[in-house]
């Protein structure tokens, strides 16, 4: 089998605001690192956009409507409207988060069919800081928790697990996970730090696991929180899917925080997570883009990501 790259054009038409880290060019570099010869064997496919009724499968139908409500009318393309202090909506946002969510659903629906073994979905606004009815940074729906959930009720996945290696906590899946012991969290991420979450004691039902880091830390740090808390855990879980909230911003050069990641990192735990899969759900991994604002890391550590991907869906 292959894996499957998935985004949507509705994402790079998403804006917050001028300047604003979260950027269309995120996609722009993404796109460019996979262009290479080395990702010709990449299944690529265009997503198409998720009916609003998916969104509910994580938020509330009023949550869902106050967004919908929310945005700048048609053909304004420099107005804006601030749902949150870092967290904004264009009047392209919308179909933006349609896009995004319709990707992510279809990339599990191809993993959970055996169509592929593994997919890379790029989409953006990213989704792990949206909490059960509230945006936050940058995020606004949780696209990992609807897909995880879609995974449980449309193709009988009883245990599904979001793996979480941005630099940020995300505070959001945690939410929504958050008593269902049927749902795994595991994230390290640098704390202190916002959102200001992800504390060893905070574990829900026994189905959260944290593992934050210190500024400064790097592979060493990294692997032993992965190793020592996060991985036995999961193996404890015994998922039928692994999720990946896939952020790249605990590179080196990120500027929005201060671990010192690299390459190799993203790649070393890529195959980690890889063998548990091969191990427990028959090779079933989905991951999806969070974080990452440093463009040229973000391109090199996406492609080291992927190729992981790909080399395990090749055997």
């Amino acid at each position: 089998m292959t894996t499957l790259y998935i985004t949507h054009k509705a994402c790079k038409k998403h804006k917050n605001g001028p300047s604003h880290p979260e950027s269309p060019e995120r996609l722009t570099t993404i796109e460019a690192a996979l262009d290479h010869e080395d990702f010709a064997a990449l299944t690529r496919k265009a997503g198409t956009k998720a009916k609003s009724d998916l969104f509910t499968l994580a938020h509330p139908q009023n949550y869902v409507s106050l967004i919908k409500n929310a945005r700048p009318d048609e053909g304004e393309d420099e107005s804006y409207v601030h749902i949150d202090p870092d967290t904004a909506m264009n009047t392209h946002t919308w179909p933006a988060l349609r896009g995004a969510v319709g990707a992510a659903i279809e990339a599990v629906d191809a993993v959970m069919k055996n169509q592929h073994e593994n997919a890379f979905v790029a989409i953006r606004p990213p989704g792990h800081h949206a909490e059960t009815a509230r945006a936050c940074g940058f995020c606004i729906f949780n696209i990992i928790a609807i897909a995880a959930i879609h995974a449980r009720r449309t193709h009988g996945a009883e245990r599904v697990a979001v793996i979480d290696f941005d630099v940020h906590h995300g505070n959001g899946t945690q939410d929504i996970f958050w008593s269902d012991k049927n749902l795994f969290y595991g994230s390290t991420h640098q704390m202190p730090l916002f959102p200001g979450t992800g504390a060893i004691g905070e574990t829900g039902v026994g189905n959260i696991c944290n593992a934050p880091l210190s500024a400064g830390d790097g592979s060493e740090q990294f692997k032993a929180a992965m190793q020592d808390r996060i991985i036995p855990a999961l193996k404890n879980f015994s998922p039928d899917l692994i999720l990946l909230s896939a952020g790249f911003d605990a590179h080196i050069n990120d500027p929005l925080a201060g671990l010192n990641l690299r390459e190799e990192d993203f790649a070393w735990i890529t195959r980690e997570m890889l063998t548990i899969a091969s191990k427990h759900t028959n090779g079933r991994l989905v991951s999806i883009l969070e974080g990452g604002y440093h463009l040229q890391s973000l391109g090199s550590s996406v492609a080291a990501h992927v190729k992981e991907l790909m080399t395990a869906s090749s055997r």
